[in-house]
């Protein structure tokens, strides 16, 4: 171990050589995925990989670990200090929640109705294309908010690991712009974007689940890795003293709540707590991209081994993220930008055995996994939504198979460049955009789901109004916190101590409830064939077990 880890940090050629690898592993992945699709139909092929994910693959690919894992969230324990463990608590329970409420009736109603994409869903349980094309516009909007913020961390951890002896041009790779953007980070985030979308675009679906599930695997090693390496380096005086210098570097708020703000505001006052307590696992069913998951499963005595593996999972990953960024506080006190926290700590804390270089290259091919698997889900579903959900149904019903491959291609090389563009100059912090991105969906579809998967009165007209006006409460408080309180940007007005997205959901919530009451029902027979039992070989592919 370094005697000082404050004292800057290189590269050696192993964390790049390492990532590189995995790289290769994930294009070889998609190449097998691709021979998969084509056994079957291109759509529900590419887009949802034959209804086939098993209990591993469901588990450990549910997009709960991204770049907001293994930078943003690392950030906030940094910054803030211990209270960060109170916040992501209930986090932790997001896709359990999702997996156990909405699961068997998703994946039951997708076989039932032979629904591909979320919206394709919402469309068949109403018959009104309508509602299919709201959840569409809204998938496109808040997912491509999310996708965005995950490639500014593999972008970060290219960066990092760039060998100091490596040179693309000294000019370059220092500084390319006047306000400062490393040239590393620009090479970083155009190999990233490069390798994420050229496999994805391979295999689609089934390319994202299997990179996901090897890319899963490779974030657990590496955390316990850097856990092993770096806590008692940190703690040889004891457990306490890491939380002591920690202390001693900012204040006594780091070790307590509210949490330590360099700003001095509040980091998490008492109804934001209460709130993230209540939205994350309530938020968490109305993620999209996990839906998808759900109405790729093969049974449900899948869902509940997933369920039982992903606890695990969860506990192993961050748990030791936080005493690990605590231990980071103490040994790094002045990192610039806190983002980069998890990948410096992996780079300096292997260089001093026999392999140690390649163990930091290991342990980096966490984050850069996370953000890898998180961004090919993303491609897929946003690419389904405009090419599935908009293009298809309502601009060329009777597109050639040909035609949507093709348009599927370039829908994801576009997204690949916006997300290239908006990062070129990124967001401070990159949980704040997972946030804000995360409540809006959560705001949106939460109250929705509910209504389709259970309540039988439920309209489309009522799912609308639920959607629109949960996402509109969510933005509308986004949008004041810096108009009317002069914060940053993506920091919300907190109406009367509370977070953003419990107003969104109970506006959600309510409207759908409402408005479905002083609306037509839908009509008897088309909600029969949704909600009452049938056998198990009727429907559009049958019921699962």
């Amino acid at each position: 171990m370094p005697p000082e880890a404050d004292a800057g940090i290189s590269a050696g050629y192993g964390p790049i050589a390492m990532l590189l690898v995995m790289m290769a592993v994930s294009v070889w992945l998609g190449t097998q995925a691709q021979k998969a699709v084509e056994r079957g139909g291109f759509m529900k092929g590419y887009f949802l990989g034959n209804r086939g994910l098993g209990a591993w693959a469901l588990a450990l690919t549910a997009t709960v670990q991204s770049g907001g894992t293994f930078m943003g969230f690392p950030s906030l324990v940094y910054t803030h200090g211990w209270i960060v463990a109170l916040w992501i608590a209930s986090y932790m329970v997001v896709p359990i929640t999702g997996f156990a409420v909405l699961g068997k009736r998703f994946a039951q109603l997708s076989r039932r109705t032979g629904a591909i994409t979320v919206p394709d869903l919402f469309d068949a349980r109403y018959g009104d294309q309508r509602v299919g094309i709201v959840a569409s516009l809204a998938i496109l909007a808040f997912m491509t908010f999310l996708m965005i913020a995950q490639f500014k961390a593999g972008a970060l951890v290219m960066k990092l690991t760039w060998p100091e002896g490596l040179s693309l041009g000294e000019s370059f790779l220092a500084t390319t712009d006047p306000g400062g953007v490393d040239g590393r980070y620009l090479v970083g985030l155009a190999v990233f974007a490069i390798t994420v979308v050229g496999y994805t675009l391979i295999g689609g679906f089934l390319a994202s689940v299997w990179t996901d599930l090897f890319q899963s695997v490779l974030m657990l090693i590496g955390v316990v890795l850097l856990f092993m390496l770096v806590v008692p380096f940190a703690s040889q005086n004891g457990m306490h003293t890491p939380t002591l210098e920690a202390v001693a570097a900012t204040d006594n708020a780091y070790a307590f709540g509210p949490g330590y703000s360099p700003s001095g505001l509040a980091f998490l006052p008492l109804g934001v707590a209460i709130s993230f307590f209540f939205i994350w696992p309530v938020g968490g069913i109305g993620s999209p991209a996990g839906m998808v998951r759900l109405m790729a499963c093969n049974s449900t005595d899948t869902l509940r081994r997933s369920i039982v593996l992903l606890s695990f999972y969860n506990v192993l990953i961050y748990i030791p993220l936080i005493v690990i960024c605590i231990c980071g506080r103490a040994l790094m006190p002045d990192v610039q930008t806190s983002d980069e926290i998890i990948p410096r700590l992996a780079i300096w804390a292997a260089p001093d055995f026999a392999g140690g270089s390649l163990v930091s290259g290991l342990i980096l091919a966490a984050p850069f996994g996370a953000v890898m698997a998180t961004v090919s889900t993303f491609l897929v579903v946003i690419a389904s939504g405009v090419v599935r959900d908009v293009y298809q149904r309502f601009l060329r019903p009777n597109a050639g198979e040909t035609e949507i491959r093709r348009l599927t291609h370039v829908v994801m090389v576009v997204l690949g460049v916006i997300g290239v563009v908006s990062n070129i100059s990124p967001v401070e912090f990159l949980q704040k955009l997972v946030v804000f991105s995360a409540s809006a969906t959560a705001s949106t579809f939460v109250a929705p789901a509910l209504v389709l998967a259970y309540w039988r009165r439920a309209t489309a007209v009522g799912s609308m109004a639920g959607m629109i006006g949960g996402a509109a409460a969510v933005l509308t408080l986004f949008t004041c916190g810096p108009l009317v309180e002069g914060k940053n940007l993506f920091d919300p007005y907190q109406l009367f101590g509370v977070d953003p997205v419990v107003w969104g959901l109970a506006a959600s919530a309510v409207l759908c409830v409402v408005v479905s009451l002083v609306t037509s029902p839908p009509p008897e027979e088309h909600v029969s064939r949704l909600f009452d039992a049938v056998p198990p070989t009727s429907g559009a592919e049958g019921v699962p077990a």
